[in-house]
């Protein structure tokens, strides 16, 4: 609700226009609506059903996920793709409760290849595709 307050207020400056000649403040401003009537549902749903307690937030996933961005950041320049590819993998593996390493490998080493010929051969993007230590 927050977010839907915010775009309504952060577009009231903006031109409303009309349906047939909208201006650049009527779509977020409709979506703004949108997302706090989302949002209120929501809010009245949560206050009159009884549901399970809320579960403590896990942060293995998240860190997994962005580790494993932030390893393809520092690594892909240095290391090229393919050995930064099965690296990053390793580390989102990690998001899981029980990551098995085989399996882990089997997929880093696919996904190496997949992103190799995808992106270095098929679509020609500038991408090293070996390790550089100069």
């Amino acid at each position: 609700m927050l977010l839907g307050i915010a775009g309504i207020y952060f577009g009231k400056d903006l031109t409303y226009g009309t349906a047939v000649r909208m201006g650049p403040g009527f779509f977020p401003i409709w979506l703004s609506w949108i997302i706090f009537g989302m949002g209120l549902i929501l809010a009245v749903r949560g206050l009159a059903f009884v549901g399970e307690p809320i579960e403590m937030p896990q942060l293995r996933p998240p860190i997994g996920v962005i580790g494993s961005i932030l390893v393809f950041g520092l690594l892909i320049t240095r290391f090229g793709l393919p050995i930064t590819v099965v690296v990053l993998t390793f580390v989102a593996a990690y998001a899981r409760p029980s990551p098995e390493l085989k399996e882990t490998a089997y997929l880093g080493v696919g996904l190496a290849i997949f992103a190799v010929l995808a992106f270095i051969f098929a679509l020609g993007q500038p991408l090293p595709l070996w390790w550089d230590f100069s």
